[in-house]
């Protein structure tokens, strides 16, 4: 696995830290592989992390921010033109919270890797296998007797991909189907639900939920791998927006997301393919039908704040929802219509 980065600061400094520091210019920000100090002792910055103490309870921390196998770490003492500080061994623990470690073992003992020798020759260390989790922890046990514990380093590690983290995976998870990014009015909002029932007819069910005061159809979309069936135990999610609707950005979240279940789904992405499965997830993308069509003959320039914000009888219905998990329920075991 390639380096993550402390020494290209990839790694930034919010995410090293120590347990004890000699001073801010010999902070955890500077542990890193080859840097370099100034010309004067005790400079602003300096060549190394040193801990405030020679203890065996001093450490210096990388969080990867995300679940990565860590393979090997890379080690150096302090650059300085006076001194001599180095580590020449150390112990590697590993954790998923920052608070549980876990110390790198070989057999049935914990692993003392050979450090440095002297302060600028890097040492590379592989473990004796790969260890996966966020938070990698170097624990110096022995250092120069002549010195303090100094240390810079590198940390090699592949990041993982986090099933439960979206914004971590945004790459691996992008489609590369087009989606329709644009304002849909209703009539376009119910083509395109229209057309990804019919690209994945064995996961949608289109449905209705009432109408408007003006008579608008109230359309929700359905994504199941059993659609209009209550499976006993399978969580339900049901997502909404358009409650005021001259606030627009959530209809066209939801019209995508419908979009993006669908096309992932054919693709065979795994992620997907479980959620549709294990899940039943029903969509309604503009609960105010009413107050967006009223916006927007208004337009934005002219409409105001309140133009469209309310049902046509005058009903915020973002503060008036009624309790429908009784009548729902009750529907369903007649087997009513939805």
């Amino acid at each position: 696995c390639p380096p993550l980065g402390l020494e290209t600061l990839k790694i930034t400094d919010f995410q090293l830290h120590a347990s004890t520091v000699k001073r801010y210019g010999l902070g955890a920000h500077r542990g890193r592989l080859n840097i370099q100090a100034g010309v004067s002792e005790n400079d602003f910055y300096d060549g190394a992390w040193c801990a405030g103490r020679n203890d065996l309870h001093q450490w210096i921390e990388v969080d990867a921010r995300r679940l990565t196998r860590f393979t090997a770490v890379i080690t150096q003492g302090r650059n300085s033109l006076w001194l001599s500080d180095w580590v020449t061994s150390y112990k590697v623990m590993v954790s998923n919270d920052s608070h549980a470690w876990v110390t790198v073992r070989n057999g049935s003992g914990d692993v003392v890797f050979e450090g440095n020798s002297e302060k600028e020759v890097p040492v590379l260390n592989e473990l004796p296998v790969p260890m996966v989790a966020r938070y990698l922890r170097v624990n110096p046990q022995s250092w120069f007797q002549d010195g303090s514990i100094c240390l810079r380093l590198e940390v090699l590690g592949c990041p993982l991909p986090d099933p439960n983290n979206y914004y971590h995976r945004r790459n691996e998870m992008t489609t590369t189907d087009d989606l329709d990014f644009r304002h849909h009015s209703y009539k376009e909002m119910r083509q395109l639900m229209k057309v990804v029932s019919e690209m994945c007819p064995n996961i949608t069910r289109i449905y209705n939920i009432g109408k408007s005061q003006q008579g608008l159809k109230l359309y929700a979309v359905e994504i199941s791998d059993r659609p209009g069936e209550h499976e006993v135990g399978e969580p339900e999610f049901h997502y909404m927006a358009g409650a005021h609707g001259n606030e627009v950005l959530g209809r066209e979240l939801l019209l995508l997301l419908v979009q993006f279940l669908c096309q992932e789904y054919l693709a065979g992405n795994a992620r997907i393919v479980r959620l549709v499965e294990e899940t039943r997830v029903h969509i309604v993308p503009s609960l105010n039908p009413d107050g967006y069509e009223e916006a927007s003959e208004g337009g934005s320039e002219l409409g105001g704040w309140s133009l469209g914000r309310w049902t046509h009888d005058g009903i915020d219905i973002n503060n008036n929802f009624p309790d429908l998990n009784s009548p729902l329920w009750e529907a369903e075991a007649r087997q009513s219509s939805p």
